[in-house]
């Protein structure tokens, strides 16, 4: 699955309900919850997601900055910086094939081909009144 930005999240979820997110978000406020509160909630994981990965890359390049002496007391630092951007990234990933799946299962799938008509079998022929062997009088 190829990796999409909340941004490109956020214009098929307005492609598959045909309005703009910010309606969207306002129109499932006052509904019960459904899919469409449920994509956009994912939709706000993965926007959080990605803010959380620009906080700690940023927090990663201050630490590591060329200027910048690393010592001892700085490793355990940048080994925390790290860490915590690897599991930004990788809860970005989840949310974004989490939520492209949905998305592709709710797209709209094309009406199936007319069936050809199918021949009825005839009707059975009423049944034949019983003769009887006696002899008429």
């Amino acid at each position: 699955m190829p990796h999409l930005t909340s941004t490109e999240i956020a214009g098929r979820i307005e492609d598959l309900y045909g309005a703009p997110l910010a309606a969207l978000e306002a129109h499932a406020q006052d509904q019960p919850p459904g899919m469409l509160s449920a994509l956009l909630g994912m939709h706000d994981d993965l926007a959080l997601a990605e803010r959380s990965i620009d906080v700690h890359r940023d927090h990663l390049a201050r630490l590591i900055h060329p200027e910048r002496q690393i010592g001892r007391h700085e490793l355990p630092h940048i080994l925390d910086a790290s860490r915590r951007l690897a599991e930004a990234v990788a809860v970005r990933d989840v949310q974004a094939k989490s939520v492209l799946a949905v998305l592709q299962s709710l797209a709209s799938v094309p009406a199936p081909a007319a069936a050809p008509p199918t021949v009825s079998p005839p009707a059975p022929a009423p049944p034949l009144p019983a003769q009887s062997t006696a002899p008429s009088r």
